[in-house]
């Protein structure tokens, strides 16, 4: 058998890849064909072991390979037996290797959180202790659908955030592009004109003029800076102080930060309503909750929740001091703890949650795209202003 690498488009449009194995090119395609998929590229895969930079599993392949073993174990199929049928349909090599060692450790005796925690890069703390609250219950095929649930919620989540900042980030850079081309390109061709004419010119096309040569003269400056900026923001993002410097940033900024926050408030209560409802203490669903915040302030946050609720006091009691949650949030809490019914309250407010980040990002979008329209305006229409208000006064005195 040979393996391919293969791009195709399904019937709804959506491009998926991976790797397939067939006994030759046209084996392969017919293969692809019969299962509905339009071929965009189709060829015979690189040998990948021992390489340097294995594949990567992605969370789409992570909420499959959780869904299959979820509707194989509700079926009655032994856990080792589910696992090693995924295994044989299995294409992406570093997966693979991963099913091979669970499915081992399974049979060994291991449990299965313990097997999954050998491999914390691919399931995380949240996914090995929702599995560990299964196996004292006996549930685990429910369990597995529900962190498929969970982490397909989490990816919507980061997708519809990534989305809402590739939009200003790309009008971002394009107004920097056309700038400095206007600057560098444009703007020294018209400089000799008025040098030859003797022209008197405006104190904007001055300014202009001197920011176009600092540009072109000095541009190795301007390129070191540059690098340097890159490797500093991404030396400091990875410190504790700049990380928090960030994250600060990021839940202040007029527009987006809204959004940040609520998607922040929404994974951690989304995690922590999950871990309740599947039987998770309430002390490791808090420590998981402060983990998957995303934002090192509402960690920070979740932790002292954590420390406080271990002293005797109550959820509410804690959140209801900082500036981060909103008040009928906490209000809504307090009204679970005294209930009883905690979990069942934090799920339909994370799904809320959900809906009310959807909404931030349109928000966010529909005003950032104007902003950033009339900020090209400005820089560009200031730029061509200093190019035209000279040749306006050499065409009055010729």
């Amino acid at each position: 058998m040979i393996t391919f690498t293969y791009r195709v488009r399904d019937p709804l449009g959506k491009v998926h890849e991976g790797l397939l194995e067939a006994g030759s090119l046209e084996d392969a395609a017919q293969q692809l064909r019969r299962d509905g998929f339009q071929i965009l590229e189709l060829q015979e895969a690189e040998q990948s072991e021992g390489s340097l930079w294995p594949r990567r599993v992605s969370k789409q392949e992570l909420i499959y390979f959780t869904t299959q073993l979820a509707l194989m174990v509700d079926t009655g199929i032994p856990l080792a037996t589910a696992i090693g049928g995924i295994l044989e349909q299995e294409t992406n090599p570093t997966l693979r290797k991963v099913l091979e060692q669970l499915k081992k450790s399974i049979e060994a005796g291991e449990d299965f959180s313990a097997a999954l925690a050998e491999h914390p890069k691919l399931f995380d703390r949240t996914y090995v202790a929702l599995v560990k609250a299964s196996e004292a219950s006996g549930a685990l095929g429910s369990m597995l659908d529900r962190i498929a649930g969970y982490l397909r919620k989490e990816l919507e989540t980061r997708g519809r955030v990534r989305a809402a900042m590739a939009y200003p980030m790309v009008m971002l850079v394009l107004a920097i592009g056309v700038t400095i081309f206007l600057l560098t390109y444009i703007l020294p061709k018209f400089i000799p004109l008025f040098a030859s004419r003797g022209v008197e010119l405006p104190k904007m096309t001055r300014m202009v003029m001197g920011v176009s040569h600092v540009l072109t003269d000095y541009w190795y400056f301007w390129l070191a800076g540059l690098v340097l900026l890159i490797v500093g923001f991404s030396w400091g993002r990875r410190t504790p102080v700049g990380r928090q410097m960030l994250d600060w940033v990021k839940i202040q900024m007029p527009i987006l930060g809204p959004m940040f926050r609520k998607v922040a408030i929404s994974r951690s209560l989304r995690t922590l309503g999950t871990m309740l409802a599947s039987g998770v203490p309430m002390l490791d669903s808090l420590r998981l909750s402060a983990e998957v915040a995303g934002n090192c302030h509402y960690e920070q946050l979740w932790n002292r929740v954590l420390d406080q609720v271990t002293g005797g006091k109550r959820i509410c009691e804690v959140l209801v001091t900082s500036p981060l949650f909103p008040r009928v949030l906490v209000q809504m809490i307090a009204a679970g703890e005294e209930t009883g019914q905690l979990h069942v309250v934090l799920q339909r407010v994370s799904a809320y949650y959900d809906q009310e980040v959807e909404m931030a990002i349109k928000t966010a979008t529909s005003m950032i795209e104007p902003l950033m329209i009339s900020l090209m305006g400005v820089v560009v229409g200031g730029i061509g202003m200093a190019l035209l208000l000279p040749i306006f006064s050499l065409s009055r005195h010729p």
